[in-house]
């Protein structure tokens, strides 16, 4: 192969990929079924856990209605539920936060957490 051909060719490699972080709210308001026990995304309006309505953005532990565990309000000092946060919690709360009250182990697959901040970031495109 020529190196003007292989230039090109790792070129097009190099070229960025869509990122799964972008994530389909319609995807992601289908996964959420499983948070919508405890969470709302929709409404301004505390169930067992806090609102999720606005959460992407917002710094954690913010609700001043809501009562967080002492491990989310230390945890929370200073940090805002972004993708990567919040990535990192829907993957493994208890992990991230020992202690934390909300009792679920976390999504198991990227896809699902990527879909799922889509949603969060807009309900209304996902269909809710």
């Amino acid at each position: 192969m020529k190196t003007s051909s292989m230039l090109v060719l790792l070129s097009t490699l190099a070229l960025p990929l869509p990122a799964l972080a972008d994530g389909d709210p319609v995807a992601g308001a289908k996964a959420f079924k499983v948070c919508s026990a405890c969470h709302i995304a929709t409404e301004a309006k505390n169930k067992v856990g806090p609102t999720l309505q606005g959460v992407v953005g917002r710094p954690v532990a913010s609700i001043a209605d809501y009562k967080y565990s002492p491990a989310m309000t230390e945890f929370g000092q200073g940090k805002v539920w972004d993708d990567a946060l919040l990535t990192d919690y829907l993957k493994a709360p208890k992990a991230l936060v020992k202690g934390t009250k909300m009792a679920f182990a976390g999504l198991k697959k990227d896809e699902d957490i990527a879909n799922v901040i889509a949603y969060l970031k807009d309900p209304a495109a996902g269909g809710q």
